[in-house]
């Protein structure tokens, strides 16, 4: 018997049910038109029935030398014919390897300490500074997402009625992501407005900060970048308040510059986390930063060492994918930079020609290789700015249109998109081809 296209997502869909909770692992999975991917090579993707996508989501991003790329992939595969293993205790050389390529290249690390996601980096980055300042508050991004621990799992996607009017100088209310956390009785975070010094300074006058952690570039809701003069200015409070500063470059890391973001911006924070890029895809996370403070990990004195731990933390295959990015980067990165930088300039055009030939008032934000589109006047400074300007429903439709021509902007509205450098010319040419048809079935339908 012939298993139509329609049936054979459906029968997935359906076994997995009886098995996972809605019939998925991570409620990312959970996606409208539903598709089910089962191959990527380089800058593109396959789903069940063998249609091909181009690929901008790179699966929130880790993706930056295309997915399986080959390399990293080979590097892998010989580890694990080597005899490596999961030792569980004492050092490993390719820990050591890991963390010498990681301190030498990247001016923001005197010490790393490796994790296995992002959000179990970011847990600890805070969990750190609490243990180095004495203190237990810390200051958030409205919008920003930084892990999925109680700690951090709040104000990210809010709607006008959930965080009221704009505030600033000032503080929003919290408002956690989903039910079961404790964040709302504990009274340790304080949201705030990206580019908002005077709100940083409001809360440190009114509580014992031990942190604030940020991205450095918004890109939870697109491209929000930081203004002139902002990222400084949170390295000037951080020095006047004594909290520190904690970049979150598990998405800005390595796909900005090796260095990522910070080495762009010139602003040394106190700690930092990577993940997703670092690796090409491998599951690893890093927390590094300025050795006086990496060093409360192994604090002498038990009451102020930090508890850390993790069976897989320093897996072999993951430190393996790790050392092979970073060594092809250092090998390949002008080279590579230039290519998706110059593909991304290309998209940024494109995008904005075809708004403007359509009549359409839309923004375009770009870093490098990530960039989104807003249906607003002016690119956002904030959250809240795009919660007031931005057309969530025809943002929707618009990747839906897309994902029906082959190409795969995630359907959720403001996500980021990310240019691999494994895309070509031709796939943007391609891609802007689709995104004109895109625009004008969504706009000719209202």
């Amino acid at each position: 018997m012939t298993t139509t296209v329609g049936s054979r997502l459906e029968s997935l869909l359906e076994f997995n049910s009886a098995y996972i909770p809605g019939g998925v692992s991570s409620i990312n999975r959970i996606i409208d038109p539903p598709i089910a991917f089962v191959k990527g090579d380089g800058a593109y993707l396959w789903d069940i029935d063998g249609k091909r996508y181009v690929d901008y989501h790179a699966a929130f991003a880790p993706y930056f030398l295309g997915h399986n790329f080959a390399p990293v992939n080979e590097a892998v595969i010989e580890v694990l014919r080597s005899g490596e293993s999961l030792y569980g205790a004492g050092p490993t050389v390719l820990e050591g390897r890991l963390a010498q390529l990681l301190c030498t290249n990247i001016e923001a690390l005197d010490k790393v300490c490796l994790q296995n996601t992002g959000s179990e980096a970011t847990s600890l980055a805070i969990r750190l500074s609490r243990a180095i300042t004495g203190r237990h508050h810390f200051i958030v991004v409205q919008g920003g997402y930084n892990g999925n621990h109680d700690e951090l799992a709040c104000n990210v996607f809010n709607t006008l009625a959930d965080i009221g009017p704009r505030v600033s100088p000032g503080e929003y209310p919290l408002r956690p992501n989903g039910a079961g956390t404790t964040i709302a009785t504990n009274h340790f975070v304080h949201p705030i407005n990206f580019n908002d010094l005077e709100s940083v300074r409001y809360v440190c006058r009114r509580y014992p900060v031990a942190a604030m952690i940020t991205e450095p570039v918004l890109q939870n809701i697109g491209v929000v970048r930081p203004r002139d003069g902002y990222l400084a200015g949170l390295r000037q409070l951080a020095d006047e308040y004594g909290f520190l500063l904690i970049f979150d470059e598990v998405k800005t890391g390595f796909r900005q510059a090796l260095g990522g973001y910070s080495q762009l911006s010139g602003v040394r924070p106190d700690l930092v986390t990577y993940g997703k890029a670092i690796a090409n895809g491998f599951p690893i996370a890093i927390v590094g930063g300025k050795a006086e403070h990496m060093d409360y990990v192994v604090h002498p004195d038990p009451a102020k060492r930090p508890f850390v731990a993790g069976t897989y933390n320093g897996h072999p295959v993951a430190v393996t994918a790790a050392i092979k990015t970073i060594e092809y980067l250092l090998a390949n990165g002008p080279r590579v930079y230039g290519h998706v930088e110059e593909l991304g300039r290309q998209m940024e055009q494109g995008l904005r020609a075809i708004f403007a030939r359509h009549g359409i008032v839309a923004s375009i934000a770009r870093q490098g290789s990530a960039f989104s589109y807003y249906l607003m006047d002016a690119n956002p400074v904030d959250f809240h700015d795009i919660m007031e300007h931005h057309d969530f429903e025809r943002d929707l439709q618009l990747r839906r249109a897309l994902i029906d021509l082959g190409i795969f902007f995630v359907p959720i509205a403001t996500k980021q998109c990310s240019i691999s450098a494994a895309h070509t010319a031709d796939d943007i040419r391609f891609t802007l081809q689709c995104f004109e048809r895109a625009v004008s079935k969504v706009w000719a339908a209202r």
